[in-house]
């Protein structure tokens, strides 16, 4: 099989500041990105859950790993200062839909003026050239219509989770309007060198990816997390809603993703935009259907009887039909996903083995990335 080029030669010896990097998708980016000779630093809370996928990867110690809030706006700046980043991926979220009915004004506080806290150090950090915020799928006001949304659509998230995220794209819009467009009028009568009109020379992009799975992933409320805790434990999984349809797609495709977008309009500003980031359409599936693959391949991998069982329990308002158009990717970059759905849970099981029979987690990681890149 022939595999996309994405471009990630880019990132030896690049100065990359990722914030959310102790979180699931954080981690894998981490180590990608050490694997790829990046000088990497993080900026995070502590890891999310216990156990941890950045905690089982050693990664801590191959990287420069700061413990903050992005609700710290003095703090984050002193570390871009130190850090002089060129490349800031923007990855630090509250991320769980149910979490943000409980919590909506934490929710609101860490998605929206994190955001905020982000922008403005990049704004003031002449050393940065590429920003790219990474939202969700989750961004759109959700019509439950059956074709995919395209990057134009209205952005209006319904829960707060969904909500606050729209929200960190208008912010992230806004930014790009206000302190980052080259205003030409104003250049020509000032002057080329004049220090009130001179834009900040970072592109920025926002990326809308889909539902996120991969070995190492220990949030709550999460479909996947459900079904390894409930194998390891010998419990049949509950699937609280198996009739919704999402675009789900490994880690590495989105991760994959953010970094050569982050590349490309380093090195091609024009190309900085809104991206939709999932999988091809045949691999939207139920959550039903994806625990029924689970289950399939566990049985397979390990011959027991994994099975699952319908739990609905009427909990809050979720989205229950949601597909993307990534069709303004694949043209602009010719990007085409990697794994299919069924290659993603394969890595899954194989990563939760590994996890189980307490084999070396880094190895199992890099082995997968370098199976992905090809």
């Amino acid at each position: 099989m022939e595999h996309f080029d994405f471009g990630l030669d880019f990132y030896r010896g690049r100065k990359v500041l990722i914030t959310g990097h102790t979180g699931f998708k954080g981690t894998w980016m981490c180590v990608l990105l050490y694997m790829l000779g990046a000088q990497v630093t993080g900026y995070a809370l502590e890891p999310p859950t216990e156990p941890s996928v950045f905690a089982l990867s050693g990664i801590a110690d191959k990287i420069r790993s700061v413990v903050g809030d992005v609700r710290d706006l003095a703090h984050l700046r002193r570390v871009f200062d130190e850090t002089q980043p060129e490349v800031v991926i923007h990855m630090a979220a509250q991320p769980i839909v149910r979490e943000s009915y409980k919590n909506p004004v934490y929710t609101y506080e860490v998605n929206v003026m994190g955001t905020v806290n982000v922008l403005e150090c990049v704004r003031t950090c002449s050393s940065v050239r590429s920003f790219v915020n990474v939202t969700t799928d989750k961004v759109y006001r959700n019509r439950e219509w059956e074709w995919g949304y395209r990057e134009n659509e209205e952005l209006n998230g319904y829960d707060p989770y969904s909500n606050s995220k729209s929200c960190s794209e208008l912010v992230t819009e806004c930014y790009k309007n206000s302190f980052f467009s080259v205003r030409q009028d104003a250049r020509s009568t000032k002057g080329e060198d004049s220090a009130e009109t001179a834009a900040p020379a970072a592109a920025i992009s926002t990326a809308r990816a889909g539902n996120v799975i991969g070995g190492g992933d220990f949030a709550v409320d999460r479909i996947v997390p459900d079904c390894v805790r409930a194998v390891l434990s010998g419990r049949e999984i509950l699937v609280r809603n198996p009739y919704s349809t999402r675009p789900y797609q490994h880690v590495l495709e989105p991760v994959a993703v953010y970094l050569m977008l982050a590349a490309a309009q380093y090195r091609a500003p024009e190309t900085a935009g809104n991206y939709n980031v999932g999988p091809d359409e045949t691999d939207c599936y139920t959550t039903g259907e994806l625990v029924t693959l689970f289950c399939d391949s566990w049985n397979l991998a390990t011959g027991e009887r994994a099975a699952w069982k319908d739990g609905y329990d009427g909990g809050p308002h979720e989205a229950s039909f949601l597909k993307l158009d990534c069709s303004k990717l694949k043209k602009t970059f010719g990007w085409k996903p990697v794994w299919t759905v069924e290659q993603a849970i394969e890595m899954i099981v194989e990563w939760t083995l590994a996890y189980r029979d307490g084999q070396d987690i880094c190895r199992v990681m890099t082995e997968q990335i370098r199976k992905f890149l090809g």
